[in-house]
């Protein structure tokens, strides 16, 4: 199936939980909009970023729809009615990135000037700045406990903070090249990250060390992402394949 309607190149797209039923898709023609899956029709368009979308959330009970924009906002849409029910202002550069914590109740965003946010959907307003990076971030994801956050940047690090306290719990260091993203495990006790080293790396949580790299890519790696049950990893890159990895094949 194809969905066609934006009239720019389309930047990110999101699946609704926890049925799958939508897809929402983020475009450099300032809009988001929303499909329906079995379909192929659009069910809402979404305006009001000012510049290009970069990137599309579903929160977790499927009743937010979250963008980030070169306009430096963050906006909450109501998918049924297609409404602004927030926008959160505060960036000053680009926002690569997008994420609902677990629990639904903040929304994390990473930006080109160097930060991450926290932001409280219930009050509209920003409640940590993590600025640690000392180059853009380019991705950020909650644990599947909502415990940690994790940033990707471009000074080739990994950072876990903590979400209560601001503070980095973490700094994973050894990538060659800039980190464009960043998942968890459904465990919570591993990450992976995906460089323009062209390499994917795990790392363990608990003890911050790498446990090795995925290796077979021929070009930057843009993406990567666990299978639900922890067991596959999955990578996509410039080299213009996708692989997918089992994690006891990282090497050192």
């Amino acid at each position: 199936m194809t969905f066609k309607g934006h009239s720019d190149c389309v930047r990110a797209v999101a699946f609704s939980p926890p049925d799958g039923k939508l897809i929402a898709s983020a475009s450099l023609d300032n809009t988001v909009r929303l499909w329906d899956v079995a379909t192929g029709r659009g069910r809402g368009k979404f305006k009001g970023h000012k510049d290009s979308v970069l990137a599309v959330a579903f929160s977790l009970d499927g009743k937010l729809v979250a963008s980030s924009s070169n306009d430096r906002t963050v906006k909450l849409w109501d998918p049924v009615t297609g409404r602004v029910r927030r926008t959160f202002e505060g960036h000053t550069g680009s926002i690569w990135a997008v994420a609902f914590s677990p629990d639904g109740k903040l929304v994390a965003s990473a930006s080109l000037d160097k930060s991450v946010r926290l932001w409280d959907l219930a009050t509209g307003q920003g409640c940590r700045t993590f600025e640690d990076h000392s180059e853009e971030v380019r991705a950020v994801a909650f644990s599947h406990d909502g415990g940690l956050v994790a940033s990707a940047s471009l000074d080739c690090t990994v950072m876990l903070w903590d979400p209560t306290t601001g503070k980095v719990r973490r700094t994973f260091e050894g990538h060659e090249g800039d980190v464009h993203a960043v998942a968890f495990s459904p465990d919570s006790k591993l990450v992976a990250s995906a460089s323009l080293d062209n390499t994917v790396r795990l790392w363990d949580v608990a003890t911050g060390q790498t446990l090795g790299m995925l290796l077979g890519h021929k070009d930057s790696v843009q993406a990567v992402a666990f299978s639900p049950d922890g067991k596959i990893v999955a990578s996509s890159s410039n080299d213009r394949t996708i692989r997918l990895w089992d994690p006891a094949m990282a090497e050192m």
